[in-house]
Order: C-alpha cells, then structure tokens, then sequence
C-alpha cells in the first residue's frame, strides 16, 4: 500500500459514521471548554439575543414604510425610527457582550486550559498509546485542532444567526400585515435547515478529509525537517522526498475535491433561495397590482430581501466552518478519551530494590507476547546487565518500570511498593535514564541540564556538567553554557550530546538508573569520556544496564539473559561462561569477532 492510500484509509477511520447535529456539536463545545463553558453559553445567548433585537429593528422598516407610503403620518414614523434605533442599539449592545468573550481574552484563555489539558492527558496516559501516533499529528492536535474548534465558534455562529433568525423575524412581523407574504417568507427560510441536512454529507466527509491531510502534511514536514541531513545525503531531499510530496499531493486532491463537493450544494442552496425570494416578490406583486396587499409593505420585503440575499446565499460556506470545528473536535476527544494508567492507593517507597513479579506483557495491536512470566529481583545499589539478542524484551522490562504501559498479568514493584500505587511525579523522581539516542530540546545547555531539576542554580547545573566531563567542551562555545544545542541537538555531537544526557541525570540524582547502551554509537574518545562520566553517576544507585557489547558489564553485580520474552539465565560474568549457555554462547561468538578484527588489523 502506497503512502497515500494509508493517508486516504486513516482519513475514512476517522470520520464519525454520521455527521453531529449542531446542538450536538455545541454541547461537546460546551463540555471540552470546561470551567469557561458557562461563559462562551452566555456569549452565544448574547448572540441569539442580538440576533432577534436586530431583526426587530429590520422588521420596523414594514410600519415605517407604511407610515410613510400610506397614512403619510410623521409622528409615526419618527415613533417607528425610535423604536428602530433602540432595537439596533440593543443589539449592538448583545453582540458586543456575547464579543467579551473574545475582547476580554477568555477565549485565549480557555484555548490555553484546553491545551494544558492535553498536555496533562498525554503525561498520565500509556506512553504506547500513543506510539502510533507522530510528533507533527499531536502538535496538529494541541495547535492547530484547538484553535479550529475555539476560534471560530462565536464568529459562525454569529453569521449564521444573523442569516437565519434576522429574516425569520421579519418573516413572523410580515403576518401582521400580510398573512400570504409572511406565510411564503417563513416556508422559505426553515427549508434552508432540512436543505442543509440532507446535503452536508455530501461534503462532510471532504471536511474530515482535508484536516487529516492537513495533519497528516504537518507530521511529514516536521519529520522531513528533523532529517533533512539524512535525507540529503541519502539524494532524497526535494522533489525526491516521496513520503512529503505524497502528502502535498494528497493535499492537493482533497482540496480538489472539497471545492467540487462543496460548490454544488452551494449553488442548489443559493438558487432555491433566490428563486423563493423571487416567487415571494412576483406574488406580492400580483397582489399590489390586484389591490389585495399594501405596496408599502412589499417595498419594505424589497429592503429585508436585499439585505439578506448575500448572507442566506453564502449559508453553506458558513456551515463549512462547522463542519470544520467537528472534525477538529472528534480529533481532540479521541485524545481526551484515551484511558489513563489506573492508579492505586498511594504509597511511597522506603528503599529501591526492584522485582519484577510472573510479568506477562505484549503490545498494543500485537498478537505475540513481549514477556512471557518474566520474574526478576534487581537488589539496592547494585548493577544489573540484561543482555540479549535485539527484540528479546531488554527495553520493554525498563520501559515497564517506567510505567510506559502497565502488564497484562503480574506485577513491577519499587521497595515492595507495586509501581501503579506510586504517583506518577514520585516515580519519574525515582528513575533517572540514559538513552542510547539522546534527545535533546532546541534551547540552551544550561536549560537542557537544568530540566532534570528546575530549580538547581547556575553553579549545580556546572557541578553536574564537570562530573559527566562535559564542563570543558561546554566553555570553549563563545556562549558557554547559554550556546543553544539547535534542533534534537543538531549542533552537536553524539559523544557531547550523551554527556550532556548524563550531566542530566547526575543533576536529578535519583535513586534508580537506567543506561540504555549510551556508549554503543560512540567513537573510542568519546566512549572514555562518556565510561568515565558514568562512572561517577552509578555510585550509590540501584542501576540497570541494557547492553549489547558484553565486555562493558563484565563487573556487573548480575547479568540476566532475556531471550524471547523469558529470563534464560543469570548470574556473575564467571559464572555464566564456565556452564555451557545461551550467555557463554554469545560472549564466544563476540570474542570471535574481536579476535577477527584484531588479525584484519594485523
């Protein structure tokens, strides 16, 4: 399957097996903004408010026009303009009340809770959850899917009570004057609804089609950004980068398509309207001409007519921005509803031994087992190495005592202390990690070290970057510790990235440390510099140690063999390779190398 087909099938996945009614849509509106819903309902009944007052001062055109045309009566009509003025100060003064909410700044704010919220949502769901999810597709969500759905809530509503009560109640007013007139002008607006309903799914589904490109684009051209290095040295860059000009191209059909889709309804809309009107004016005619109604009256259905012409006209690319806000919107509730880990009743740790307790664990979507009754006891301050061959369950046993995900069945404890009762901000204190891959945020080094504790001063961040060997690369930058590190660290190297991942965790401190081989993609310099650094991180600490080269956790306090899922064997370096094993195997066959590349050599 081609790129674009996979963005075509994620685009139908996602759209809802049926459009939301609009009170539906506004009821989640209502919910996601949270403690700001009672304010942003004030502001939308400001607005119907504001609404109905204007189409009364539009209605006072009919005994104004009558006052003027047929009775010729002045102290009416400067009574009628009175009462028009008033109506229209009035409804300015809803519309600008129901604006507050943008004015004042409540809308920002209530922007900035819904964002936060998400944020908050992402630290305490399953990290795995989101795992099939890229970087640029959440930052679509927090940015750009929130302010579709706050942006322009009060701005289309506005437009589209103005485009339906406003005449509506010139309409009821018409009755007064002319039963047959305003009977005509009310079948005429209401069908717009039914019209409307029976036509949006036609191009609702454009809609939802053209925010998952969009997102879908954002996602590409960030990780196109992230790996323009590789991508130009690999001879991919430009009009070469397949998967982004799928994007753009999948851009470009969709809009193709939403403006074919959308333009039909549009001109069915707009013609059955401007015809009503037309029949409505040829018939007020007839019946001027036959003296059965007041030409006073139909000059003033002439003004409502003109007025609203455009406004009614356009109604369908008002409701496009609804269906804007509805797609935006299941996309920001399909995060907000991911299930969160469980928490169980709060404890705290006294010591930091580990055991991991018959874990059975697999992956989201995965039908194959990732541990299998996996039982490990890691004791305080201690090295423990878990080895194996590439998949055998090494990263998932530390990615579940990060609560990455919770087991299917058994159990990860800290001092006895099962992990799932143990807040999330106590545990992330407990566990300090050094990744093989480090990544670092485009910010200065002093706020990339300083994250592990916020509130360290300028002196500890130094004290930490001395001990992981790191202080005197860091000086010989014009900007020392202020040298922003560019994007994902860009701007420096693998060895200086890493060091500065462990000045991290010697500044956090934590009890717990986990080393995901940090030295397994360095030069032999660097590798020094970073075995030294670690050096002094692991002292005093209960460590785990993922490793591929044996040679480095010779010393290990135990090494524990994971293949399959299953811990096979255990046990001190000596011991391990006196028995015939699956570690004794695998220390043979690197040696082996070794020695081959040491002849080469020679």
């Amino acid at each position: 399957m081609s790129h674009a087909d996979q963005l075509e099938q994620n685009a139908n996945e996602i759209q809802p097996s049926r459009s939301l009614t609009w009170w539906e849509i506004w009821q989640r509106l209502i919910v996601i903004s949270g403690s700001y819903g009672p304010k942003l309902k004030r502001s939308m009944w400001l607005l119907i408010a504001a609404a109905v007052l204007q189409g009364g001062a539009l209605a006072c055109i009919l005994p104004m026009f009558v006052a003027i045309f047929t009775i010729q009566d002045a102290q009416a009509v400067v009574q009628w303009l009175v009462v028009m003025t008033l109506l229209t100060l009035l409804s300015l003064v809803a519309r600008w009340g129901s604006q507050g909410f943008d004015f004042r700044g409540d809308m920002a704010k209530n922007s900035h809770q819904l964002r936060t919220r998400l944020g908050e949502k992402l630290r305490v769901v399953p990290l795995e959850s989101l795992k099939d999810k890229r970087a640029g597709e959440v930052n679509a969500t927090l940015l750009g899917n929130v302010d579709e759905n706050m942006a322009y809530t009060l701005t289309i509503a506005n437009m589209l009570l103005n485009a339906l009560l406003c005449p509506l109640i010139v309409a009821v007013c018409t009755l007064y004057y002319d039963w047959r007139l305003g009977m005509l002008l009310m079948l005429i607006f209401p069908t717009l609804i039914p019209l409307y309903r029976w036509l949006a799914p036609r191009f609702n589904s454009g809609i939802s089609n053209y925010v998952d490109a969009h997102q879908q684009l954002n996602a590409n051209v960030l990780e196109y950004t992230q790996g323009i290095q590789v991508m130009r040295s690999t001879g991919c860059a430009g009009e070469k980068a397949q998967r982004l000009q799928e994007s753009l191209a999948y851009l470009e059909k969709v809009q193709t398509e939403g403006q074919e889709k959308g333009t039909k309804p549009n001109l069915l809309i707009s013609s059955v309207f401007e015809l009503g009107l037309l029949i409505v004016f040829g018939c007020g005619a007839y019946w001027v001409v036959q003296r059965e109604t007041d030409l006073a009256v139909l000059a003033a259905l002439l003004v409502v007519i003109v007025r609203y012409a455009e406004p009614l006209a356009s109604f369908i690319n008002y409701t496009k921005i609804i269906h804007l806000v509805e797609a935006s919107l299941l996309r920001i509730e399909a995060l907000l509803i991911v299930p969160e880990l469980p928490q169980l009743p709060e404890q705290h740790p006294q010591r930091y031994d580990i055991s991991f307790e018959q874990v059975d664990f697999s992956y989201q979507g995965s039908n194959q087992p990732n541990l299998i009754g996996f039982n490990l006891t890691i004791p305080a301050r201690s090295m423990t190495a878990l080895v194996g061959p590439s998949g055998a369950g090494k990263t998932t046993v530390t990615r579940l005592l990060m609560r990455y995900a919770d087991p299917q069945k058994g159990g990860v404890k800290i001092g006895g202390v099962d992990i799932r009762a143990i807040p999330p901000e106590t545990l992330n204190s407990l566990v300090s990690v050094v990744f093989q891959d480090v990544y670092l945020f485009d910010d200065t080094i002093l706020a990339n070290i300083r994250m592990a504790r916020p509130e360290a001063s300028d002196s500890e961040v130094q004290q930490a970057a001395k001990a992981a060997n790191c202080h005197a690369f860091i000086t010989r930058f014009p900007q020392g510790y202020l040298t922003h590190v560019g994007d994902i660290g860009s701007r420096l190297s693998g060895g200086e990235r890493q060091r500065i991942s462990i000045a991290r965790a010697i500044l956090k401190n934590a009890p717990i440390l986990v080393l995901d081989e940090p030295t397994a993609a360095l030069d032999t310099e660097s590798e020094v510099a970073v075995q030294s650094a670690i050096d002094t991180l692991i002292k005093d600490k209960t460590v785990i140690v993922i490793a591929h080269r044996l040679s480095t956790v010779t010393s290990a306090s135990n090494i524990v063999v994971v293949e399959d899922g299953r811990l096979v064997e255990q046990g001190i370096h000596n011991e391990l390779i006196a028995n015939p094993g699956r570690y004794c195997s695998m220390w043979q066959a690197q040696q082996r190398v070794k020695n081959w590349h040491l002849a080469e050599n020679c």
